[in-house]
Order: C-alpha cells, then structure tokens, then sequence
C-alpha cells in the first residue's frame, strides 16, 4: 500500500482513470488528479474497460486476492507481478484463466503471439465442443507465462 502513491503518479501520466476502493482511494486522493479518480462500484471489478481505465481492490491477504480474482475474473488472462516464488506457483495453481502471467503484460495473449495462427472471434472462456466428440474436444488449456517485466510494444 505504501508504493500506491508513486504507482499512481505514473499511471496519472498516461491519463488512467482508476476507480478505486475506500483505502486505496484514501490513500491517493491527494496525489491523483481528481477528474481520474472516482470511487469504485460492485460492477467495477468484473468489467472488462477496453480502454486506459481499472479498479483496485484492497486485500488483507494474498488468499482473499485469489479469491477476488476468481469471482470476477472473466476466466482470460489474470496475472500476478511478484518476486516471491512461492506465492507465484500458488498463483498459478489457483487461479482459473485461460492464460496465467507471472511478470509480463496480458497483452501477450493474442493467438498469433502463441504460435497458433490468427485469432478468431469465437469465446475465449470456457468452450464445450459441439457434434460428434472424442477426449480432445474435452480438452481445457491453461497457459503459463513467465517474464520479467515484458510488455507488447504499441
């Protein structure tokens, strides 16, 4: 909590509205412009922007913020930046998404980025196959991806 301050000051340089909860908005009122900073809202944390925005979520543990993840999340991609090893394979381990990162930006999870070809537009949740079936179309994947502070150039 106490790195909020600076964290914010660099996301104010990139015009990011943050919707934030009763203590971390306490905490940054003073330091994030105000037209940026608005209190956050039940539906904040399952809404996926699309745009330079987010919510933030105060946790007392680090097993109340899986869970929190894991209620929210929309099952995509979730990631966890940390440098403890421990906390990042049980990271792994519990949190349901498609694609789990440790240190690098979710921006990678795109289908050409995989190997995989050009995406499609079809649902990137949880997919059950239709017609005729055999055990690969009953076949669920969890990507793992590690880095170390990699994003996806603009």
């Amino acid at each position: 909590m106490d790195e909020l301050p600076a964290f914010a000051k660099r996301l104010s340089e990139e015009n990011v509205v943050i919707y934030a909860d009763e203590k971390s908005f306490k905490k940054i009122e003073n330091v994030y412009p105000a037209e940026l900073l608005f209190p956050v809202m039940e539906d904040s944390y399952g809404t996926e922007f699309l745009s330079m925005k987010m919510s933030i979520k105060t946790v007392s543990s680090f097993d109340e913020a899986i869970a929190h993840i894991n209620q929210f999340s929309s099952k995509h991609s979730e990631a966890i930046v940390s440098e403890d090893a421990k906390r990042i394979k049980k990271f792994r381990k519990m949190v349901d998404a498609a694609s789990v990162y440790s240190n690098v930006s979710t921006a990678f999870t795109d289908g050409a980025q995989f190997g995989l070809g050009a995406e499609i537009g079809i649902s990137t949740q949880k997919l059950h196959a239709r017609g005729p079936m055999a055990l690969g179309e009953l076949t669920s994947y969890k990507w793992i991806i590690e880095g170390e502070g990699q994003v996806r150039p603009k």
